[in-house]
Parts: C-alpha cells; structure tokens; sequence
C-alpha cells in the first residue's frame, strides 16, 4: 500500500541486480510511492541479473555506469536529467565490490591494487556521483541521497575483509559531502547501516550465514529485510526527513546497540 510520500519527485537507484537485493526492493516501494526512476548498475552485473525486468515493472529506463569512470556517471546523469527534464531528487547508492573477497584473500594479506579498485568502486563512487552531480547541479534543492553501510565499518568483523574499511570510507564520504552539498543545495546524505541479508552481493562473503543467524540472535527485534530497508529508504527520501543529514542510521532491529541477548548465551 502506497502513501504518496514520493509523488513528484524523481530519482536514480544503482544496484539492482535482482529481486533479492535491496535497490530492487527499493525501487519497487519508491514506484508504489509515485517516484518517477531511472536504473542503473556496471554494464557487467546488468548482464548477470534482471535488471530489465525490474525496469518493466516500474516504468523506467536503464542507463549502464561503470561507477569507477568519471565518463559514465556524467553520462548517467547527463541522461537522467534529460529524461527528467530537470533535476532529481533522491539517489540511493547500493554499491559495493571486493576483488580481494573474490580472490579468497585473507585481510591480512590483501592485493594492494585490487585493495584500490575495491574503495574506488565501494566508497569513492559515491564521492564521484556527487561531485559529478553538483557541478551539473543535478540534485534539487532539499533533495536527499542514501548509500548502503554496514556495522563492520564500527566494529570488527574478520571475514568482512576489507569491505569494512570500504563501508568505513563511504560513511566519511557522507559525513563530508553532506556538509559542502548541504551548505549549497540544502542535500541531505546520509548512509544506512542495515542487518545481513541474504542477497546475492552478500552471499559472496565467507561465513555470512554465519553473520546472518548470529545478527538474528543479536537483534531484539530481529533482522531487519530488504523490505524493512526499503521503507527506511523511501522514509529518507521523502520530505519527512528533511533536516536529517550526515548520519550513520543504525537499521538492525537493535543490533548496534545490544550487547549480549539469553539467545546467544544460550547457544554457546
């Protein structure tokens, strides 16, 4: 059931691979709130998943962007507002990818290059989106970005590699931008901190199943899902956040800030 918390405004979505991940989920609750969407993801995970699908679903059109190209994303943005006719209002940036979590190499002894490539596409994407977005004065006035975290950039989770420096770097990015855009735009950014879930992207980190029922134990409410965030994500979007910016939002059912539960006592 939709409220029209979203009617009239326009934005991007990156990631949506497939209907497990949380920019699909995003994208289908920011639609049912009368967004108008423009798609995107790396040309490579647009031939792994369904992206076109999704974009049937919502009535929206697909541009490819290889985030780590200052070419694409001026690209992605050049056509948006072009199929907008003006600028957006909302972009959410789920995005995040480790050559070294691929590779099976251990944190503590990582490729240094693939180290680059993994905070360039992970975290610095999101300065290259924003940079690229207010020299073309992309963003409306008020308008409001979110990028996808998790707790590992707080705390210490071995096998999350170094994705957790990724997210570490992506929050700094927020904190920063969200300053120099919210002087000049009033732009609002923010990243959310979600639970494990179970999507294709996180399946690739070792033990996550792991990370998934022991967060579940953790968590008094339980983790949160891809819809939970979705909704979060569309609240953030609407004008009923507007003078929240530059925060880590902790979306765990709690876990952030428990600190042992009788469930997990009970297990070991």
């Amino acid at each position: 059931m939709g409220y029209n918390l979203l009617k009239g405004k326009k934005g991007i979505i990156f990631g949506a691979l497939d209907e497990r991940s949380i920019a699909w989920r995003t994208a289908l609750r920011c639609h049912e709130e009368g967004a108008e969407l423009v798609l995107t993801n790396a040309p490579v995970a647009m031939r792994m998943g369904e992206i076109n699908k999704l974009a049937d679903m919502v009535n929206a059109p697909v541009i490819p962007c290889d985030v780590s190209s200052n070419e694409d994303v001026t690209n992605l943005i050049t056509k948006s507002m072009e199929h907008f006719g003006g600028g957006v209002d909302f972009i959410l940036h789920s995005i995040g990818m480790s050559i070294n979590v691929r590779k099976g190499k251990h944190y503590t002894e990582i490729d240094y290059g693939f180290n680059a490539k993994s905070l360039d596409i992970s975290a610095m994407s999101l300065h290259r989106v924003l940079a690229t977005a207010m020299k073309m004065e992309a963003i409306n006035d008020w308008g409001s970005v979110v990028a996808l975290s998790y707790i590992a950039a707080q705390r210490v989770f071995p096998d999350y590699n170094e994705m957790a420096d990724a997210k570490a770097l992506l929050e700094s990015v927020s904190r920063s931008f969200g300053y120099h855009y919210g002087v000049k735009k009033h732009v609002r950014i923010n990243t959310i901190s979600q639970s494990p879930v179970r999507t294709t992207a996180g399946s690739g980190v070792k033990g996550f199943d792991g990370f998934v029922e022991y967060a579940e134990k953790m968590s008094p409410l339980g983790n949160a899902s891809a819809d939970d965030c979705a909704n979060y994500i569309v609240m953030m979007f609407s004008d009923m956040s507007r003078m929240v910016t530059m925060q880590n939002l902790f979306h765990d059912g709690g876990f952030s800030f428990t600190g042992v539960t009788e469930a997990v006592i009970n297990k070991m």
